[in-house]
């Protein structure tokens, strides 16, 4: 019996390598096609790599999915993974399009704007993401457009789910400043059913380009540490989410699942009290054909 392979645990230990099912053959795939790209052998692989959901490697045992970057570096260690943009994106590519709407660029979103009014509650979380410009050296990518969208506390989309669609808080974009950093004030995410912790994001060339979401260079998410989400969810408003983050796993997640989030892993620092601050960098390779946005990523139950 082979428990496992290229270092890659296999979902079907007791068959052979080529019967382990199409989720793990892409795994494979996408592991040898970031080799072909790091050792610089041909273009088309760098091409092909971009298309997939992920990138291969083995789970990170820490919060942290940055390597230390060299002097003039934001330090992103590789082209960020191209994910789904999943069923509730609000950029108009699925129902609403909160980017058309002035007002959606602000740094604060825990609140609602335009129309609506309401304030989303939960344990205080400060996003940064830290944009490099791969294409250009690992350059600051200053100017890009970040939006970003997560669910609430109680595991709805405003926009989408029932009891929020009236809201759109819990959305919006910044840009990013000379050292390609952008800062959001908002509260943790729940856990929903069928889905690992996350945070979504678009990076759009500039802030004109944000009311078409074909124009997003990447498309991917954030996945959240364990170790912080138990402590979170221990408070009140979690409930469901303890239940829910005991029956998922990075390794098994559809989205981070391929190499258990190795370049989508943040960082995270602080407490219950004070909040928490997640950051995570970001490399985007404009060079290579972004494939994000669009199909399943786990709908949240119904509220």
């Amino acid at each position: 019996m082979t428990e496992s392979y290229e270092g890659r645990p296999l979902p079907r230990p007791y068959d052979e390598v080529v019967d382990q099912g199409l989720g793990f053959d892409l795994g494979t795939l996408h592991s040898r096609r970031r080799a072909l790209r790091f050792l610089g052998l041909g273009a088309a692989a760098a091409g092909l790599a971009a298309c997939g959901t992920g990138t291969s490697g083995s789970s990170s045992p820490t919060s942290s999915s940055s390597s230390p970057s060299a002097p003039g570096q934001s330090g992103a260690s590789g082209e960020i993974p191209e994910e789904t943009a999943g069923p509730y994106p609000g950029d108009g590519s699925n129902g609403p399009d909160v980017l058309a709407q002035s007002g959606i660029v602000r740094g604060d979103i825990r609140s609602s704007f335009g129309e609506f009014s309401g304030t989303a509650q939960g344990v205080p979380m400060t996003l940064e993401l830290t944009i490099a410009d791969l294409a250009n050296g690992g350059s600051p990518f200053a100017g890009v457009a970040v939006y970003v969208w997560h669910c609430t506390r109680e595991g709805g989309y405003s926009l989408y789910s029932e009891g929020v669609e009236d809201q759109n808080f819990l959305r919006g974009v910044q840009i990013a400043d000379d050292a390609g950093k952008v800062t959001f004030t908002s509260v943790f995410p729940a856990c929903y059913d069928g889905r690992w912790p996350h945070v979504h994001f678009e990076v759009h060339p500039d802030q004109a380009s944000i009311t078409d979401a074909a124009n997003a260079v990447a498309t991917s998410q954030v996945a959240l540490p364990r170790d912080v989400c138990e402590t979170v969810y221990a408070e009140s408003g979690y409930e469901q989410s303890v239940a829910n983050l005991s029956r998922v796993s990075l390794d098994g997640d559809n989205v981070f699942g391929d190499d258990g989030g190795a370049l989508q892993l943040a960082t995270v620092t602080g407490d219950v009290a004070s909040g928490y601050t997640v950051t995570l960098a970001v490399g985007v390779d404009t060079t290579t054909e972004p494939s994000g946005g669009g199909g399943p990523g786990g709908p949240p139950p119904s509220r």
